[in-house]
């Protein structure tokens, strides 16, 4: 059961950063309430890539490296979780 919560958990934070990402190739589309919100909830996160990560030319790749740690992180949450738990 709590291994659901996190995988879905994850799976919505996932999905709040493609949004993000798209949002981010319609100009009008980053002042509307969704994108606010979206940009409340992700900017933490992909800041911290964008901090070591330059941009190659007008692409961000620091979203898709992100997503490649959120896997990661995914991960360790889980065999932290297995080891709490005592399951195998």
């Amino acid at each position: 059961m709590i291994y659901e919560i996190v995988h879905t958990l994850f799976t919505i934070y996932r999905v709040l950063i493609f949004g993000y990402i798209l949002l981010s190739w319609f100009p009008q589309g980053r002042e509307s309430p969704v994108a606010l919100f979206l940009a409340r909830v992700v900017e933490p996160y992909l800041t911290i890539f964008r901090s070591f990560i330059p941009p190659l030319g007008m692409i961000d790749i620091s979203p898709i490296v992100a997503l490649i740690a959120l896997s990661f992180i995914e991960q360790g949450v889980y065999f932290v979780l297995n080891l709490l738990l005592g399951v195998f």
